[in-house]
């Protein structure tokens, strides 16, 4: 009888646990409407407009890592972490990927190896700008 319970707790725990995946699906969300939004929701100074999927192809054909780290040190007219000093890479590559997903690409949110590719590609983009 004590495992049976363990086992109903145990799948209880998972179920009532929400799932990593969207945790981080919530923090791109909540950043791209903090960070974001004012000029990719409109394409205020030629912001790439959410879910216009012609103007995001060239840009997603970049690749994750290339478009993210670009777009955190300051691409264009994008000022560096989209205006907001203290947001982490972390954060940035979730509304970056919220973005991309809501513009006809499907990316998945980067695991550790790929925010270490990504803070690499920032470190050689300060040294070039």
């Amino acid at each position: 009888m004590k495992i049976q319970s363990c086992l109903y707790l145990i799948i209880a725990l998972i179920f009532s646990t929400p799932a990593f995946a969207d945790d981080k699906a919530a923090i791109g969300v909540q950043t791209y409407k903090a960070a974001c939004a004012m000029c990719h929701a409109s394409g205020v100074a030629n912001a790439p407009k959410v879910g216009d999927k012609n103007v995001w192809k060239p840009l997603i054909e970049e690749g994750q890592v290339i478009l993210t780290a670009h777009g955190y040190v300051g691409v264009r007219a994008m000022p560096p972490k989209g205006g907001k000093p203290d947001l982490s890479v972390e954060h940035f590559a979730e509304a970056v990927n919220y973005m991309v997903n809501n513009s006809g690409g499907q990316w998945s949110s980067p695991d550790k190896g790929m925010l270490e590719d990504i803070h690499e590609e920032i470190k050689k983009r300060k040294n070039t700008k």
